[in-house]
């Protein structure tokens, strides 16, 4: 129990990162968004977007690192304060992300577009670039290995398929082996419908953590 609860036991991020673009009386934003993971792998990438937007009159930054949100950082580089990196970051946070950093750049197009404005161009051009990005929940979960002779097969796929766990493996032999990935606050109760449901006859396994989630229709595996 004290493992489960070092980690987190779910949290959302960015699979695949993208790009959104906003133009708001000739002021061209446009938004990069990234997955990242560590404080210098943010800085990393809003140095990669200077470089890129070298000639940009602004490139704004806000980031969320840690599966519990545990730092939040940004940047108004130069814009009044409060108006562009913040509003970048609550764009972040009501979304429920975190490992995720976002840069706007700003290509200034003549007219003064005031404060709230500013917060309006910012907020809506994440959000551009959020929409163009892929988007996970990651969920902590165990594989479970889990052993049964042919006649329980069906009990076992329509306890696990009734709960609505994925089978990532099969192996098909003298016996069965199918390996589901189950998230760790729901393995006790699963383990005691399977072993309701066939009278203890299933055999079962822990084969280690592991998040996972699904990006692109399919379930991805993921060792952090």
């Amino acid at each position: 129990m004290e493992k489960e609860n070092s980690r987190a036991l779910c949290y959302r991020t960015v699979y695949q990162g993208g790009e959104g673009e906003l133009v708001e009386k000739k002021s061209r934003f446009i938004a990069t968004i990234r997955p990242v993971k560590t404080q210098e792998e943010a800085l990393a990438f809003l140095e990669e977007m200077r470089k890129k937007y070298w000639d940009a009159t602004h490139n704004c930054f806000a980031y969320i690192i840690g599966k519990k949100s545990e730092l939040a950082r940004f940047g108004d580089d130069g814009e009044p304060a409060g108006t562009a990196g913040r509003p970048m970051l609550d764009v972040l946070a009501g979304e429920g992300l975190c490992d995720t950093c976002a840069v706007v750049t700003r290509y200034f197009g003549g007219t003064l577009l005031g404060t709230g404005g500013l917060v309006r161009a910012y907020s809506q051009a994440v959000k551009a670039g959020l929409a163009n990005s892929v988007l996970i929940t990651k969920k902590l979960g165990v594989k479970l290995r889990l052993s049964c002779d042919y006649s329980d097969l069906g009990k076992l796929q329509y306890r696990l398929a009734q709960d609505g766990f994925q089978t990532v493996d099969s192996e098909y032999t003298d016996h069965v082996e199918l390996t589901a990935l189950v998230p760790v606050e729901e393995k006790a109760g699963l383990l005691s419908r399977i072993t309701e449901a066939t009278a203890a006859r299933v055999q079962t396994e822990e084969m280690g953590e592991v998040y996972f989630g699904e990006a692109g229709g399919q379930i991805r595996l993921f060792d952090d």
